[in-house]
């Protein structure tokens, strides 16, 4: 059984990373022009909109999940007006791509965060690494820096984690959408018609699952990289 506390730090971290994927989509849509979302309170940092929406998804496989195997699994979704997304398919685009650009965008506040906790002293380079294990604390192992450093840890990793993973182009995955943004206008619906064909959707699916660990672990590495210049793991 994994361990109660570390448990409720995935779940809080697996909400609050969800729920800004789930406003950014529900932003950008906004902004483009469709309210679906607005009008059903999924604007909102606030996670309650997005678990009543998905009850299931934000709440009950999570927690039963991440207290059963120490990992979250869950999903959520921000609602649209597939009508309006017919008719701006490059704007529905923007909507798809804003949920794992915000989680990107966590993923860089995580790191300037363990850099700046560097700087002050409070984090070090940790002598291994892991998803849980991204930065170390210089003081005490059970202080507030070390409980810090695990939070952030998680949050870095997750927080890439649904970037990679919502970026493949497959259907249902935001990147199916995304990529639509590459796709020259004449050929879009012969794209959408490809990629959401019932074979062809939960092939990708499958393969993305398979594999996603042998694709995510060297990008994790790479990441980490980049926050220790020079530092080589094995």
């Amino acid at each position: 059984m994994p361990d109660p506390v570390d448990a409720l730090v995935y779940y809080v971290v697996f909400i609050f990373s969800v729920t800004v994927h789930e406003a950014a989509h529900a932003t950008a849509a906004l902004i483009g022009g469709d309210s679906t979302a607005y009008e059903g309170g999924q604007v909102s940092l606030d996670p309650l909109p997005h678990m009543k929406r998905e009850p299931f998804g934000m709440v009950l496989l999570p927690l039963v999940s991440v207290f059963m195997s120490g990992w979250p699994w869950g999903y959520a979704s921000a609602p649209f007006d597939p009508a309006w997304a017919e008719r701006y398919p490059r704007r529905a685009a923007w909507m798809a791509l804003a949920g794992p650009a915000a989680n990107l965008a966590l993923v860089i506040l995580m790191g300037v965060g363990v850099q700046v906790g560097m700087a002050v002293g409070a984090f070090d380079v940790p002598m291994s690494i892991g998803f849980s294990r991204i930065t170390a604390a210089t003081g005490n192992p059970n202080g507030v820096a070390a409980g810090l450093g695990f939070v952030m840890s998680v949050a870095f990793s997750m927080n890439l984690l649904l970037f990679v993973l919502n970026m493949f182009p497959i259907f249902p995955l935001d990147g199916g959408a995304a990529l639509t943004l590459l796709v020259p206008e004449s050929m879009l619906d012969a794209y959408f018609a490809l990629l959401r064909h019932p074979i062809v959707a939960i092939g990708g699916l499958i393969l993305v699952f398979t594999q996603f660990g042998s694709i995510f672990r060297p990008l994790l590495f790479g990441a980490i990289g980049l926050l220790y210049p020079g530092v080589s793991y094995g």
